[in-house]
C-alpha cells in the first residue's frame, strides 16, 4: 500500500521510511503542506495507485499542519494521521474536527504508529455496513442515516469523522446498554491496542461537542460507554 509522509525533516522521514518500507508500505515522502497536496492530485501519466493512508506532521515549514488536513478532507476521504507534540484534548479534537481520523503524540512507539496505521486502514469502506442493519437509527432529536453515513440533529446535519461516525452507530444500535472500552475498540478501530484508549476518549468528546448533546454519551466508569435513550435526556 502506498502511504504520503508529510514531514519536514529529512532525517526523521529517512528513518521512518525505513520502518514503514518492512511493513510493506511504499512511501512517499512530502516535506511541506504544498508538496503533499500536489501529491495527493491525481496524475493521468502515473499508473501507480493512489494512496491508501496519509501520515501527517502538523509542524510544517510552510503552512499549519490543521490547515493542510482540512484541504485533504476536501479533495479526498483517504485517511489521515496527524502526528503531534501538541497532547492537550482540545488540539486533539480540533484536529479530529477537520477530518483527521487518528492522531499519534510525539515521541511515539514505532510499534504503536504501525498499529494505528493498520487500525485505520482496516475500516471497510464509507457506506458499507451489515445487511441485517437498520438503515436508520432514530434517537430523539439525533437522526443517523447508516447507508450514507449522515447524521443530523434537529434537522441540521452535523458533519462526523469515519471513526466519530462509526463510534456513533455501535453505541446507537443498542441504546442503554454499556459497551466495554475494549469493545469498542475492537470494533470500531479493529485492534486491541491498548494505546487505542486515548483516542476512544478524544472521539468520545468531539461526538459530545459536534452534536451539542454532552449527556448523549454516558461514561460508565472503569467499564466503557453508552447512548442515553433519549426518553432520559
Amino acid at each position: 500500500m502506498r502511504l504520503l509522509l508529510v514531514e519536514d525533516d529529512d532525517h526523521v522521514a529517512a528513518a521512518l521510511s525505513a520502518v514503514l518500507s518492512k511493513h510493506g508500505f511504499e512511501v512517499k515522502h512530502a516535506r511541506n503542506g504544498e508538496e503533499a497536496l500536489q501529491a495527493l492530485l491525481p496524475d493521468d501519466r502515473c499508473a501507480k495507485p493512489p494512496f491508501g493512508v496519509v501520515l501527517l506532521d502538523l509542524g510544517l515549514p510552510d503552512q499549519d499542519g490543521y490547515e493542510v488536513c482540512g484541504k485533504i478532507r476536501k479533495r479526498t476521504s483517504i485517511p489521515v494521521i496527524m502526528v503531534t507534540a501538541r497532547a492537550d484534548v482540545r488540539s486533539r479534537i480540533h484536529g479530529l474536527n477537520l477530518g483527521a481520523d487518528d492522531y499519534v503524540v510525539k515521541p511515539y512507539d514505532t510499534g504503536e504508529l504501525i498499529a494505528r496505521i493498520h487500525a485505520v486502514i482496516r475500516r471497510p469502506p464509507p457506506g458499507a455496513r451489515p445487511e441485517s442493519a437498520e438503515a436508520e437509527l432514530s434517537l430523539g432529536r439525533v437522526q443517523i442515516e447508516l447507508p450514507t453515513r449522515r447524521v443530523s440533529v434537529d434537522g441540521e446535519s452535523v458533519q462526523l469523522t469515519r471513526k466519530e461516525f462509526d463510534l456513533l452507530a455501535l453505541l446507537a444500535q443498542r441504546p442503554g446498554v454499556v459497551f466495554r472500552r475494549e469493545q469498542i475498540i475492537s470494533e470500531v478501530w479493529r485492534t486491541s491496542w491498548e494505546g487505542t484508549g486515548r483516542t476512544l476518549e478524544v472521539h468520545v468528546a468531539s461526538l459530545r461537542s459536534k452534536l451539542r448533546m454532552p449527556a448523549l454519551i454516558e461514561t460508565v466508569r472503569g467499564v466503557g460507554y453508552r447512548l442515553v435513550a433519549p426518553a432520559a435526556l
